[in-house]
């Protein structure tokens, strides 16, 4: 007993944020209960930023009722891929992945062939809130498949690569990049086995990998290295971020973001119980920046000011960043 309290003690000395901390310390006093189903929602979610000028993957349809999977041919059309997601799911499960058609059925991502009536039966399974927090009934949104840009090529199994940043009260703490491997069968998902990777705040540089609860170098399935990646437009993914705080109101979030190779940044959607996986990805803790937040926010309401989303990344990346960014 008293070596783990010892082990405990030093993991609170290098700043590692616990389930409890998290909650108590942040999701309880910085998240209002009535704002939940704004990111617990991802349609409600893509409307609010549909409507603030935010980028997210186009929404094609909406499905609330059995009887209105007959619109499922119609807001598919002509297309060729798409998304098929529960609007209330968690963890990534329920999501159906379209990327072709072939002979009159569809291919998913993973290169499985199914029929238009498998496509409905998912989406009925969606609609009993099979996938959905707490069981409830659900809807299925139908939307954009974000294709990923090629910097993604050599470090990814299939699926999407997504970029998930942690913030408090608009400043970004913590970024990391998730990506799918042949374990996590194609999707961005650490607990199914996707690698978490650190990301610098200030450069969008990649640092180190964790997987399946172990350091590593190099992607299991490409062998490449997942270190030293600079990701492309890093200033407008804080910015995103930063300002996903205005979006939903709630004071402690994860944004989860993609890089399409067309359309850039998107928001794919936001999570008020952002998991502490990514303190190892960073070899970091999150309550040490936390709390350097905290400290700003106070030094401010004293002086009577407050910063604009453009100085609060800039504090951050000043704060946090592990390298300079490069001036010019």
């Amino acid at each position: 007993m008293f070596g783990l309290w010892k082990t405990w003690k030093a993991l609170e000395a290098r700043g590692i944020m616990g389930i409890n901390r998290r909650n108590a310390d942040y999701v309880l006093k910085y998240n209002k209960r009535s704002l939940y189903p704004i990111v617990d929602d991802k349609i409600i979610t893509k409307e609010r930023a549909i409507a603030a000028g935010i980028h997210v993957p186009e929404m094609y349809g909406v499905i609330s009722t059995e009887k209105e999977i007959d619109k499922l041919d119609a807001i598919i059309g002509g297309r060729s891929d798409f998304v098929i997601k529960p609007a209330q799911g968690a963890g990534g499960d329920g999501i159906l992945v379209v990327a072709d058609r072939f002979e009159g059925r569809y291919r998913t991502v993973s290169g499985k062939i199914i029929s238009h009536e498998e496509i409905e039966h998912q989406i009925s399974s969606i609609l009993t809130g099979l996938y959905s927090l707490g069981g409830h009934r659900d809807r299925a949104l139908i939307e954009y498949r974000v294709v990923p840009d090629q910097i993604f090529k050599s470090i990814s199994y299939e699926g999407v690569p997504d970029i998930r940043i942690i913030v408090l009260m608009g400043y970004p703490v913590m970024a990391m990049l998730r990506l799918p491997t042949r374990q996590s069968g194609g999707k961005a998902n650490l607990h199914q086995g996707a690698i978490g990777v650190g990301v610098d705040l200030a450069t969008g540089l990649t640092l180190r990998g964790t997987w399946l609860n172990t350091i590593i170098t190099k992607h299991p399935d490409t062998t490449n290295a997942v270190d030293g990646v600079q990701l492309p437009n890093w200033d407008g993914f804080m910015k995103l971020a930063a300002g996903c705080y205005e979006l939903c109101g709630l004071g402690y979030i994860g944004v989860d973001m993609v890089l399409d190779q067309e359309k850039g940044p998107l928001i794919l959607e936001l999570n008020a119980r952002p998991g502490l996986n990514i303190q190892i990805a960073n070899d970091c803790g999150l309550t040490l920046r936390t709390h350097a937040v905290e400290a700003r926010l106070e030094e401010l309401k004293a002086a009577g000011v407050t910063e604009t989303l453009e100085e609060r990344v800039k504090f951050v990346q000043a704060m946090f960043g592990h390298i300079p960014p490069v001036e010019g």
